[in-house]
Parts: C-alpha cells; structure tokens; sequence
C-alpha cells in the first residue's frame, strides 16, 4: 500500500526532471511511431515523415532500418541519405560516432527494441538513441506494442509470441511526440494472411488485432497524459485533473463499500483509466472496524485498485490532496441518508468535499 505523506523530493524525479530541461534547452526531440502489429506500416510512416522534412530542408539522415524492407520502404530510402550501421560480432550496430561526426538535424532509427553484441557502446538500441538526443540530434523512430517491456506479458497472451529485446515504458513517456500507427486489423489482414488461411483461423487473428489495438491506444493515451503533466508541472500549472480517467474511491470503516468499489471497476474499465481506492488512517479503531475495512480493501485489491493509505486529521484535505497529485477525474463517496438537524444546518463532510472538488466529479452513494 502505498502512504501519502510529506516526503523531500525523489533523487531520481529530479534527475530526470534536470535531463528533460538540459533536451528542451539543447533543441533535440524525440518522436516515436507506435505499431501494434507487423504490417500497419509504422516504418513507412516513419521514412515518409523524414522525406518530407527533407524535401521541406530539414537535415535528415537514416540510422538504422530493419534487415529486411518491402519495396516500398526501399523507395523511400532511395531518397534519403542512409548511414550505414557497423558490424560487431556480426551484428548490425547503430554507427554512433558516424552520425555524431555527421550531426544531422533529425536521425531515423527503424526498430528500437534491438538488443546490441558485446563490445557496442550500449547494451540497447533505445540507448543509442539516447546518446543521439543528448548530442542535440533530434530522433524518429519506430517501435512494436509487442516489444514493450511492461506491454510485453499482456501481448504474449495474445499472440503466443515471446520477445526478448524490449523497450521500457518510461523511455516512451520520456518522447515529445508518439504516434499510433492505427491501421485497421482488416488491413493487417490482407497483407499478413493473403486469404490463405481458414475462415475460422482469420477471425481468431482479427480478434487478436483487435485486442492489441485497443491495448496500444490506452498505452498512447498514457503517454500523452504523462506528456501533458510534465508539461503543467515544467510551466508551474497546478494540475486538477488528467487527462485520462482516473476514478478514486473513498472508503471508511463503517460503509459497505462493495456497490462504490464495483462501480468505479466498471467506469474504470469502461475508460481504460485507472482506479484507487483511498481510506484514512485511523490509529486505535476498533477490531470490528478494522475487520470491516480490511474486508473492503480486500475487495479494492480483488477489483485490480491500487489501494492508498492517506494522512490528516481532516480527510477532505486528505482526499483532495491526493485527488490533485494523482489528477483524479472522478471521486466516488458514501453518505448516510439520515442527517440531523447539525448536518442539515453546517453541511458534512461530503458537503464540503463537493464545494472544493473543482473539475472533479464528486458521486455519492447512500450507507
């Protein structure tokens, strides 16, 4: 469980906050194409963006294609310049000190998720690129849904195949710019089975695509809401909600949480966002209240949630603050129907939780 408390700032999110100026400040971009299939043409998106830059009088160079290209990739690359990779233990490597040397405004980079031999200057490719942008060269490049290090479990179940060179997450959320490749699965159809295959073998892989499309627009809907944050936080923009859905669930030891919890799985689901389910931290409840929560929480964690503990003496405060970092879209709250004459004259808890939840959705359900 994770514990919302007044921390120093985190060594790491500094350091990556310190790099993400230093590229803003040297000039270089990253752009990724994102597949989530063999055939939906993102190399092609990818070398036709780099001709028309050129042809617009943008300094643009081709680092590395993939082994094997259909015609019409060949075409492209008859018109650009392409800096050929080097060979190590013979294994095609990224010519990094070529194409330094060479410093072209924008470098395409065919592939991402490709392992390097021993000897290279970097384990990976997507580190290569790395070495390019800190040189202040700006990168295109073009990956797989399948070759995501955190996607890659999700799609084996799928498809059946198992990769081993895979990109981390965090370097697609690092690019300025990502682009869904978003052919229709008709189309993957027709150029990887060419009727050849039963009717039932098709629309099995039709589903297949299907799902993987779907995965690979939540994956870029993610990014570009992590872009969108950096942004607001590199601007000092405080940031009230996100950009996707994100549902928080607040739950107490005396409510029956079950109906809250289900309805924010399915509006989560519904969404593709994210769902939390928050409680306060009470010392010295008692043992039938700590029962009864540990059964909600329970339920939060078998509903997929990421359950967090919250500080504070006033829990609207607590909520809020946490609704604000995390850019909660929707709070979902539980009230007692019978109300005195105090609550009726001064408001409760949810009152005021609603009067200060400004761009979020507040949803009360009755104890």
């Amino acid at each position: 469980m994770a514990k919302l408390t007044e921390q120093r700032p985190d060594p790491n999110q500094l350091l990556r906050q310190v790099q993400a100026e230093e590229q803003e400040q040297r000039g270089s971009k990253l752009k990724i194409f994102l597949g989530y299939s063999e055939g939906v043409g993102k190399s092609f998106r990818m070398l036709d963006e780099g001709r028309r830059r050129r042809e617009r009088g943008e300094d643009v160079v081709v680092g590395a294609v993939q082994p094997k290209v259909p015609d019409e990739i060949n075409s492209l690359l008859q018109s650009l310049e392409v800096i050929s990779c080097k060979t190590i233990a013979g294994v095609p490597v990224m010519d990094l000190s070529s194409i330094v040397a060479r410093h072209p405004q924008v470098c395409l980079v065919d592939g991402l998720a490709y392992d390097n031999p021993p000897g290279s200057a970097h384990a990976t490719r997507w580190q290569d690129v790395q070495e390019l942008l800190a040189a202040g060269i700006s990168v295109i490049a073009s990956v797989n849904l399948q070759f995501i290090e955190e996607r890659r479990d999700q799609v084996e179940k799928i498809t059946g195949k198992h990769v081993t060179a895979t990109v981390p997450l965090s370097f697609l959320k690092a690019a300025d710019e990502i682009e869904l490749v978003d052919a229709p699965p008709e189309l993957c159809m027709v150029r990887a089975a060419q009727g050849t295959k039963p009717g039932s073998v098709l629309a099995t892989r039709q589903q297949h695509l299907s799902e993987l499309r779907e995965i690979a627009l939540v994956l870029a809907a993610d990014v570009v809401d992590h872009q969108l944050e950096a942004y607001m936080r590199s601007h000092g923009i405080e940031q009230l909600w996100g950009a996707q859905e994100r549902i928080l669930v607040y739950i107490t030891p005396q409510a029956s949480s079950s109906k809250m919890i289900e309805s924010g799985r399915r509006n989560a689901e519904r969404f593709h966002g994210e769902l939390f389910v928050a409680y306060l931290d009470q010392p010295g409840i008692t043992a039938k209240d700590q029962a009864a929560l540990h059964s909600n929480l329970s339920l939060a964690r078998a509903a997929g949630a990421q359950v967090v503990t919250l500080d504070g003496d006033d829990p609207v405060d607590a909520i809020l603050e946490f609704a604000k970092a995390r850019g909660v879209t929707q709070i979902f709250v539980g009230q007692t129907s019978d109300r005195g004459w105090r609550d009726r004259l001064f408001g409760t808890t949810v009152d005021d939780l609603v009067r200060v939840a400004q761009g979020m959705d507040v949803r009360i359900f009755p104890k």
